[in-house]
């Protein structure tokens, strides 16, 4: 079975960035009829909140995720105890007392000689009894992990062959000095122990990946499939950062915007799809493979969202809109069918319905009053039909003989008081012929 994971930090509100990977493991778990976990990397005590990951799980909602399985890594720390002392006992993982300082000072010495600034692995070199008297200093040790340095192959679902050569990378630091774990080895622990079959996440992991394989390997866990997509970047091509502010999910949904139009910018784009009102999250995953996904980067376009949520407002049913309507006192489909083509957020219907419902403060020139006299006078009688307007406009063609814009324009802002709007041989059975003589002079 397919079993993917969302991996979120609740350190701060998730972005556009973050829903990138949270829907596109949603995508490949529907395809392929798989399950989809989300687990929460709330390992760094300091900086998690309850009040962020609950932020996330209502995010994923709003979005139309709704996970599997929900785990958290703040109680899952036995675990991680256990991997740690078979990596201890196996001679994987080995302890370091070098300052953060002295490190720095190695790395700045390495540049200065032309040599890579990985680390030289004098924590080896260590007898117990220098390890004694370090403690006995007042030492602490962190735990790197010692990795073979050979090349590590992997076939990448969307990049294709990828080779990441340990040999050139320092051991990780899997344990702090406090007994904390950093990401690597609670994500490696946990995806063995849940089974995860994909890990489907952003290009910026893949050298990762080969420190992750070897963690695996190291625990006789079996390596899932990885797949690194395109990093969604915004309008000036910078990535998305919680760090750096960037607008969040909850930022969105508070403008207004349709939760479908943000999964679909934050997925589609960097692509082959067409950005385009797609029905549902399952339309998408039908449609999207992962081999459609660029290998350049996928850039956020503002301008693009606005019209694309325009265009999901357009499309939608009277029933869908219904649930929603009833806040803004709408209940006529009739109603909702003329006016959703003038919305370009959902919350516009509270304007545009005034042009139904009033109140309307009606805009007349003083060189078009005799003329919308004249149009009050030759209103026909109800009962009013789409025919209502066309037979208005000629009575009064004869009449005035005005026509073109002379003719249509002031009869819109009378009874509409604005340039645009929708069709006013569809508006006006809508109105009502006491409403009109209501804005008419």
């Amino acid at each position: 079975m397919t079993i993917v994971r969302w991996a979120p930090s609740p350190t701060g509100r998730i972005h556009l960035g973050n829903a990138r990977p949270a829907l596109l493991n949603w995508f490949f778990a529907r395809r392929n009829g798989g399950k989809y976990v989300l687990r929460m990397d709330d390992t760094d005590l300091a900086r998690s909140t309850r009040e962020f990951a609950d932020g996330i799980e209502v995010d994923l909602a709003w979005l139309g995720i709704t996970p599997d399985l929900l785990v958290r890594q703040s109680e899952r720390t036995a675990l991680y105890d256990e991997a740690r002392d078979r990596l201890i006992a196996a001679g994987r993982l080995y302890p370091c007392y070098e300052t953060e300082d002295e490190l720095s000072r190695r790395r700045a010495r390495a540049r200065a000689m032309g040599k890579p600034p990985i680390y030289d692995r004098a924590a080896l070199k260590l007898t117990d009894e220098d390890r004694a008297k370090l403690e006995a200093e007042g030492r602490k040790p962190h735990w790197r992990f010692k990795l073979d340095g050979r090349p590590v192959q992997f076939t990448d679902l969307i990049k294709g062959s990828q080779t990441v050569n340990t040999a050139s990378m320092s051991d990780p630091v899997l344990v702090r000095e406090d007994g904390s774990y950093l990401y690597t080895l609670p994500s490696v622990v946990d995806d063995i122990d849940l089974g995860i079959t994909h890990v489907i996440r952003g290009e910026d992991h893949v050298s990762n990946t080969g420190t992750q394989i070897e963690i695996f390997e190291a625990l006789g866990g079996s390596v899932p499939i990885f797949a690194h997509h395109n990093l969604l970047t915004d309008a000036e091509g910078q990535g998305f950062s919680k760090r750096l502010g960037s607008q969040s999910i909850s930022d969105f949904r508070d403008e207004g915007y349709e939760s479908l139009a943000i999964a679909i910018m934050a997925s589609i784009t960097g692509t082959s799809l067409p950005i385009e009102a797609y029905g549902s999250l399952e339309d998408i995953a039908a449609k999207l493979d992962f081999a459609m996904i660029s290998h350049g980067a996928a850039r956020f376009d503002p301008v693009e969202l606005d019209n694309l949520n325009a265009r999901i407002l357009h499309a939608m049913s009277f029933a869908e809109a219904a649930p929603r309507l009833a806040a803004y006192g709408v209940d006529n489909e009739a109603v909702w069918n003329l006016l959703r083509e003038n919305l370009r957020k959902f919350a516009d219907i509270a304007e545009w319905s005034k042009l139904v419902t009033g109140p309307v403060e009606p805009v007349i020139a003083d060189e078009d009053r005799e003329f919308l006299v004249a149009a009050r006078e030759l209103l026909p009688a109800e009962p009013w039909s789409l025919e209502t307007w066309g037979q208005w406009t000629d009575a009064l063609k004869s009449a005035s003989g005005r026509k073109g814009k002379r003719l249509f324009l002031p009869l819109r802002m009378a009874l509409t008081g604005r340039h645009d709007g929708p069709e006013l041989k569809s508006l006006l059975p809508l109105v009502g012929r006491k409403a009109c003589l209501d804005r008419l002079p």
